[in-house]
């Protein structure tokens, strides 16, 4: 199991490759800028990768490019080499879930590991002080686990500031509240309405995986898409009658738990 290593611990170590890989999300995002402006020393020497699966949302490349800059370094792209639809044949058509979250290993870890080697290596996690989880992204021994927010104190409130004065917040913020492949099964009901309306390009071809999957399986359990769309629409309706809210005010109930479960993949939503 990787152990953990304390912020100050590994800005002395000079015998380890240090890594943070990034999701496209808020927190991995603002832990590379914290890093740039309290850690400049530790910035010198970080690699900064990227998992890519393909399937992830225009805003979070257009996102990554912006960080890019701003880091002045570059983000490593890393990939499994093949789409998520070549994956889902090799899996028989058995779609991800959370009890099976074959994409997250094949496409996300499995390249993150094989980037690293056996190299002894400092993994930089962006959980934050606030949060009451912890996770790594790799069991690998030769891989140690560092989280400098919990250990600086940092909470949401710090994470929104360091990204507002750097590079702002991701566009797909405004209606969906985690990074991640479009399809992601950890997304609500009104995320996936989400979908529909800000690319229904995407929602259609995560309808036709669904559909061809076939078996029963479908993203949300015992729900097609449309059936799930349709009852998130119901709720909103349900709720702007209620409230009588505005359409920013209304955003912002939809997002107001805007991090993922604990059960959610790390090296695909912090």
């Amino acid at each position: 199991m990787s152990r953990k290593i304390t912020i100050k611990e590994a800005v002395r170590d000079n015998q380890s490759r240090h890594v943070l890989g990034l999701s496209g999300g808020k927190d991995s995002a603002a832990l590379a800028i914290y890093i740039k402006s309290k850690y400049p020393s530790l910035h010198e020497k970080m690699e900064y990768f990227f998992s890519d699966t393909g399937s992830e949302l225009q805003e979070v490349y257009d996102f990554l490019d912006k960080l890019e800059a701003y880091l002045n370094k570059e983000i490593v792209k890393l990939s499994s080499g093949k789409g998520f639809e070549h994956w889902l044949k090799i899996h028989n058509d058995y779609l991800p879930s959370p009890k099976q979250r074959w994409c997250t290993r094949t496409m996300k870890i499995e390249p993150f590991e094989r980037y690293v080697g056996d190299d002894p290596v400092i993994s930089y996690i962006g959980i934050r002080a606030d949060e009451f989880r912890e996770g790594y992204i790799s069991q690998k021994p030769t891989i140690a686990a560092s989280f400098p927010f919990i250990d600086d104190g940092l909470v949401k409130e710090d994470i929104f500031r360091l990204l507002g004065d750097s590079v702002g917040i991701p566009e797909y913020y405004k209606w969906r509240s985690r990074s991640g492949c479009y399809f992601c099964f950890f997304q609500r009901r009104d995320e996936w309405l989400g979908l529909k309306r800000n690319h229904p390009d995407l929602f259609e071809k995560a309808k036709e995986i669904e559909i061809h999957a076939g078996k029963g399986y479908t993203w949300v359990q015992g729900m097609t898409l449309d059936e799930v769309v349709i009852k998130a629409e119901e709720k909103e309706h349900d709720k702007l009658i209620k409230t009588k809210l505005s359409k920013s005010k209304w955003q912002e109930i939809l997002l107001e738990d805007d991090d993922p479960s604990e059960d959610s993949c790390l090296i695909c939503h912090l």
